[in-house]
């Protein structure tokens, strides 16, 4: 049977191996983590093929090490079982098992649990890709869930939901913050208890923030109901991160690539996917999905209007040698050369074998997009000097073409080019999936005068956006300045937590925002929704 202990006590020392002894929260916490066995955190899918799937859970064993027996069915009771596997776990790995199960049959559900010891996980379900012709495939996507801000109201929703055929997490799963950064204390659902409660940098401490996570129920609800394709963006190692830094690290708290190491292999332990940085999956004739690395892998540092404008005599003439130095290098990279390359070539592959659709995900967005000059009525007046200075800035910025948020694609306009050449060269039916952002947005998008693709962009799950920030602007006002700054950019809504759903068909791709009522309280009633289109071969959206 499942083991169930106290969930505070269980995530305060939440490694389960030599690294809790190193962390707040020992005496009775700690003997009882000691004590704990059994199958801690539900069940989960990922890496889904025509064939086979890779299967998840954690279970912590008697000794030092626990054999655990992976089963598969096609019917709930497990009366006939068709596939398995086995794999044998323990505290080197945080106690958690992936197992891949092969000899499956393309485009079906299908139902599996674990065993071990004599002791039974809940049971999951997932469903292998389609193979040949697919009328319709529906994919739910969500970014950006940070716990004490709010219920995971859209994991609740989707995993109720009988019309989904497979999830993508596109970042931020967890935050790195310690408890009463981000959000404030003040800002915080005080029942949601964020551990640990130091900010992560250590093995141990990503390890306790996944047992953390993973406990909710609302998000073991939707890991065992649907196959998630994950990525990383920033906060899975550390904010506004790249290659060999990030903003939320500093000297004191050690080698940066260590912390990222340790960040790095914590993601692989807890979540249901492979060893392979970036891969592709293919859905049937309607499309490949492409699963891409933009931040620990080949990103480098993004460029800064701040440092550009610091201590400048003359600010415009400091942001034009800017806009034709730093911010244009053609070296700036986001997923690195042999990332690109491999990026390119698997588009021109898709496209020769006919796929209708080539849908790529990456960390942020990849639309233009520059501050309003209504933006400079923004600002209120007890606003933290920090959001002024920047609000300021990127106006300036805007007037000379420049984007207002260098940590997205528009910080790498030579990556970006490259990125959007590749999909026309390809003659790609290019449709771009993003978040990071928080708030939700719909581009066409272009280069060289020709249209690339278009990019739809998710919201985020329970993580605040734009409203936020200028509490006393009503939201539509923002939007539409937005949009109408923006030539690419034909719809966003900057207000409400959700998560999107993307449907593919051969004549259609459609993404539908679902915007939840509230994250503070448990609930799944929809407030409201948005959907957009865009038809095979036009590249451009129309509002549905």
């Amino acid at each position: 049977m499942t083991l169930r202990i106290d969930r505070r006590s269980l995530v305060k020392g939440g490694a389960f191996g030599l690294g809790a002894l190193l962390l707040p929260g020992g005496g009775a916490a700690l003997a009882q983590l000691v004590a704990a066995r059994g199958f801690t955190h539900n069940v989960a899918s990922g890496e889904p093929s025509q064939d086979s799937v890779l299967l998840w859970t954690r279970y912590v064993g008697q000794g030092a090490s626990a054999h655990v027996h992976a089963e598969v069915s096609d019917t709930p009771d497990f009366r006939r079982v068709i596939a398995g596997g086995d794999v044998i776990t323990g505290p080197w790995r945080d106690w958690t098992a992936k197992v891949t199960v092969a000899g499956l049959e393309p485009g079906r559900p299908y139902f599996y649990r674990f065993t071990a010891n004599g002791e039974v996980s809940p049971v999951g379900r997932t469903r292998t890709l389609p193979e040949g012709r697919v009328p319709e495939w529906r994919m739910a996507v969500f970014s950006c869930a940070n716990l004490p801000f709010g219920y995971f109201n859209a994991y609740a929703h989707a995993a109720q939901r009988d019309d989904l055929h497979l999830g993508i997490h596109l970042g931020d799963y967890l935050y790195e913050y310690k408890r009463g950064t981000y959000p404030s204390e003040r800002e915080a659902v005080a029942a949601r208890l964020l551990e640990p409660a130091n900010e992560l940098i250590h093995l141990a401490d990503y390890r306790t923030r996944y047992a953390c996570y993973r406990a909710d129920p609302d998000l073991q609800a939707l890991h065992s109901r649907l196959a998630i394709i994950p990525s990383v963006d920033d906060h899975e190692t550390a904010n506004d991160s790249w290659e060999g830094g990030a903003e939320n690290h500093n000297p004191g708290e050690g080698d940066y690539t260590e912390r990222k190491i340790a960040a790095m292999q914590a993601w692989r332990e807890w979540m249901p996917v492979s060893e392979e940085p970036y891969a592709t999956y293919q859905i049937g004739d309607l499309g490949t999905y492409f699963r891409t690395e933009t931040r620990t892998i080949g990103r480098s540092q993004a460029p800064s209007l701040e440092a550009a404008l610091k201590g400048a005599a003359d600010p415009v003439a400091a942001l034009k040698a800017f806009r034709d130095g730093d911010w244009a290098d053609p070296a700036r990279s986001m997923m690195g050369s042999t990332q690109e390359h491999w990026l390119a070539e698997r588009l021109q592959h898709s496209v020769r074998a006919k796929k209708r659709w080539q849908v790529v995900g990456v960390g942020t967005i990849v639309g233009r997009q520059v501050a309003p000059p209504e933006a400079a009525n923004w600002i209120s007046p007890d606003a933290p000097e920090y959001i002024t200075t920047r609000v300021k800035a990127a106006l300036l910025a805007a007037k000379l073409g420049l984007p207002s948020d260098l940590e997205s694609w528009g910080g790498f306009p030579a990556a970006r080019a490259r990125l959007l050449q590749s999909a026309q060269n390809a003659d790609a039916d290019l449709v771009i999936l993003a978040g990071d952002s928080h708030n939700a947005w719909g581009f066409e998008l272009s280069e060289g005068g020709k249209r690339a693709g278009v990019e739809f962009d998710g919201h985020s799950v329970t993580s605040p956006g734009y409203e936020s920030f200028f509490r006393q602007v009503p939201p539509t006002d923002i939007s539409t300045a937005l949009v109408r700054a923006n030539p690419e950019l034909k719809w966003c809504s900057t207000a409400g937590r959700g998560y999107m759903t993307v449907t593919l068909t051969p004549e259609a791709a459609t993404s539908e925002w679902l915007f939840l009522d509230t994250v503070i309280g448990r609930s799944t009633q929809v407030a409201r929704t948005h959907r957009m289109r865009t038809k095979a071969g036009r590249r451009t959206l129309e509002t549905v």
